[in-house]
C-alpha cells in the first residue's frame, strides 16, 4: 500500500479533513493533497509529521519509505545477502548500516510478531554478529557491532521473558547490559536496569523494581529509556502504597517532551508520548483514580486500532482492556467486568508474566467486592489459560 493510500485511510479513521491535517503538520493543504493523491513524493518530513498528529504508531513513517522490512510477515531486509556480506567480513558502513536497519525492524515487530518466532530470528542473528566479533575488524566497525548485539540481546531477553523464560530472560539481559557497557552505551545498559525492575515489579518485588528503575535513570539521563524507568518507578511505587505520584509522573512527561519524536515509535526501545498514556494508565488505575484510568484506557486502544482493525500493539490492549476491567467492577458491573477480564486475557501475543500480574490484581479485587459471587470463577479459568 502506497504512503498516500495509507495516509488517507488514517486520515479517515481519524474523522480529520486535509485541513485539519495542515493545522497539525503546519504544511500546507494543496501540498498534502498532491502527497495522498501520489502526485508528490511523501519526505521523511511529512511522514514523521503525520505519523504523530494521527497517532500512527510508526505505520506511516514505514509506508513512506516504501522498505519492505515494514512488512512484518518478510524476512527484513534482503536477509541472505546482508549475511554474506557478514560473514566475508564485509564491515563497511553500508553494511553496518543494513544491519541496524535490520535490528531496528526486529525491535519493531516485538508488539505483534510471534514471541517465539521473533526470538529465534533475533538469536541467529545474535550469532551472526557474534561470530563477526571475533574477526579482526577495525574500531569504529566493533563499536557498531557492540551495539547491535546489544539491542538484539535487549530484544530476545524481552521476548524471553514473555515467553515466562525467567532464567534464560535474565542471562540474556546480563549479556545485553555486558555488551552496552563494552560499547559505551547507556541507553542499552539503561535498558537493562528498566528490564531488571520490570522483572521485579511483576514477580512483586516492587522495592527492588523502584532499586533498579534509580540506579537506570543514574546511567541513562537524558534518554529514552530514563523516561521508560520512570514509569516502572512510579508503578512499584503505587503497588507499595505511595501517594503523591503525580510529581514523579509530570517529570516524565516533561523529559518526554524534550526528547525529539522518533523515527519509528513502534520499536520497543522507543517512548513516545501514546505509550506514556499507556503508562500513566497504570498508576492511576492503582490509585483508583477511575475517570482518569478509563480515559487513558480508551484513548490508548483507540491509539492501536489500525483504520483495518488490526491490533497495532496486542499486548498494551489487552492491558488497557483489564484496566476497564477494573472500572466496571468498581461501578458495580461484574458481568461487565469479568467479560473485559476475558477478553484482555485471550490468545494472542501475550507478555505472560506481566498480564498475570494485572489480572491477579483484577481477580482479587473483584473477590473482594464481590465475596461469593460464582461469576468472578470466569475470570480465574481465563487467568489459568495464559
Amino acid at each position: 500500500m502506497t504512503f498516500g493510500s495509507r495516509l488517507r485511510e488514517y486520515r479517515d479513521h481519524r474523522g480529520w479533513s486535509l485541513g485539519d491535517l495542515a493545522r497539525a503538520t503546519h504544511f500546507s493543504r494543496s501540498y498534502l493533497s498532491n502527497v495522498e493523491n501520489g502526485r508528490k513524493p511523501a519526505t521523511e518530513d511529512i511522514a514523521r509529521a503525520c505519523d504523530a498528529a494521527l497517532r500512527a504508531k510508526g505505520e506511516l513513517i514505514a509506508a513512506a519509505r516504501q522498505d519492505a522490512t515494514a512488512k512484518l510477515n518478510d524476512r527484513p531486509w534482503q536477509t541472505a545477502e546482508l549475511v554474506s556480506k557478514l560473514q566475508t567480513s564485509d564491515t563497511t558502513p553500508n553494511t553496518i548500516e543494513s544491519l541496524h536497519s535490520t535490528v531496528e525492524e526486529l525491535c519493531c515487530q516485538y508488539n505483534r510478531r510471534d514471541a517465539l518466532e521473533l526470538r529465534t530470528e533475533a538469536h541467529e542473528w545474535l550469532q551472526y554478529v557474534g561470530s563477526l566479533l571475533r574477526r579482526p575488524v577495525g574500531l569504529k566497525a566493533h563499536s557498531d557491532l557492540l551495539v547491535a548485539g546489544g539491542w538484539l540481546a535487549l530484544l530476545a531477553g524481552c521476548v524471553e521473558y514473555d515467553l515466562g523464560m525467567g532464567t534464560a530472560s535474565e542471562s540474556t539481559r546480563v549479556a545485553a547490559a555486558q555488551l552496552g557497557m563494552e560499547a559505551g552505551h547507556p541507553e542499552i545498559v539503561g535498558w537493562g536496569h528498566e528490564m531488571t525492575a520490570w522483572f521485579a515489579l511483576t514477580q512483586g518485588r516492587f522495592r527492588q523494581a523502584v532499586e533498579a528503575s534509580r540506579r537506570g535513570q543514574a546511567v541513562a539521563r537524558g534518554t529514552s529509556v530514563q523516561v521508560q524507568l520512570i514509569a516502572q518507578e512510579a508503578k512499584a511505587r503505587a503497588r507499595l502504597g505511595e501517594s503523591g505520584l503525580t510529581t514523579l509522573l509530570e517529570s516524565g512527561r516533561d523529559l518526554l517532551a524534550e526528547l525529539p519524536y522518533p523515527d519509528r515509535p513502534d520499536n520497543h526501545f522507543k517512548v513516545d508520548p501514546a505509550k506514556w498514556d499507556y503508562y500513566s494508565m497504570d498508576i492511576h488505575r492503582m490509585a483508583q483514580d477511575n475517570a482518569q484510568a478509563s480515559e487513558y484506557a480508551t484513548s490508548v486502544i483507540n491509539d492501536n486500532i489500525a483504520p483495518d482493525g488490526t491490533e497495532l500493539s496486542p499486548m498494551r490492549i489487552s492491558e488497557c482492556r483489564l484496566t476497564l476491567a477494573f472500572v466496571a467492577g468498581r461501578e458495580g458491573d461484574l458481568e461487565a467486568a469479568v467479560g473485559l477480564g476475558v477478553e484482555g486475557l485471550k490468545d494472542g501475543r501475550q507478555s505472560k508474566l506481566h498480564l498475570r500480574m494485572v489480572a491477579s490484581e483484577l481477580d482479587q479485587e473483584l473477590r473482594r467486592r464481590f465475596p461469593g459471587e460464582g461469576a468472578v470463577s470466569g475470570l480465574a479459568d481465563a487467568m489459568r489459560a495464559v
